[in-house]
């Protein structure tokens, strides 16, 4: 392609200032130079889909979805649907966000009822798994407006500190019996803003994927 052609008035362009300079640093230096620039090219774009909006979509039975920023997908647990986790990689957990299958023994009655009397044994076993487990509360929520209901405890993973956030949520129709467990964990002093099971995604990068998660 041909340059554009510039009045000498305006010239010379930056190029041809650079240029003396570019050819007297030597070949081997130009592509050091090359190559520097493309991982600095690679290291903005990383940057850029870091700060933007991802999202999580499933089909089948019980769709769901939610968006997420700041976390980065992973192998989810055991028979879990998805997980991400912050940071990425190997790194120290320091936010983890799963989801994970939930199914009611048939009930009469409305969720309202039934879920704590679920939650009961659901806590059982999140004791069993965790010997460091302790329950530090439970009662009603919401997310979206869709009643669900709350798990809180403190337990140790990978041999550190953790609050947990744990919410049960079914798609708000009559008799409804299979739905999800959020289960979210932050790592104590991740956030000087969170002192207690109860503020996890209340602020900060959990936050988003909670707010945004949705049947359908």
């Amino acid at each position: 392609m041909a340059a554009v052609p510039m009045k000498p008035e305006y010239g010379p362009t930056l190029g041809r200032l650079l240029e003396p300079r570019w050819q007297a640093v030597g070949r081997p230096a130009r592509t050091v130079l090359r190559v520097a620039g493309v991982v600095l090219l690679a290291g903005l774009v990383g940057l850029v889909l870091t700060l933007l909006n991802a999202s999580y979509s499933q089909g089948g039975k019980l769709p769901f979805s939610f968006a997420y920023r700041g976390l980065y997908r992973t192998a989810p647990d055991p028979g879990g649907y998805v997980k991400i986790r912050s940071p990425a990689g190997d790194g120290p957990l320091q936010y983890s966000y799963a989801v994970e299958p939930l199914e009611l023994p048939p009930y009469q009655g409305g969720l309202s009822g039934e879920l704590p009397a679920y939650a009961t044994g659901y806590i059982r076993a999140l004791a069993a798994r965790d010997e460091g487990f302790v329950l530090r509360g439970e009662g009603k929520t919401r997310v979206n407006t869709v009643p669900a209901y709350q798990v809180l405890y403190t337990e140790r993973y990978e041999g550190r500190a953790f609050f947990g956030r744990n919410v049960l949520l079914l798609p708000e129709r009559p008799g409804a019996r299979r739905g999800v467990a959020i289960v979210m964990l932050t790592a104590g002093g991740a956030s000087a803003k969170l002192t207690a099971p109860s503020e996890v995604a209340a602020t900060g990068v959990l936050l988003r994927p909670l707010k945004t998660f949705t049947f359908g």
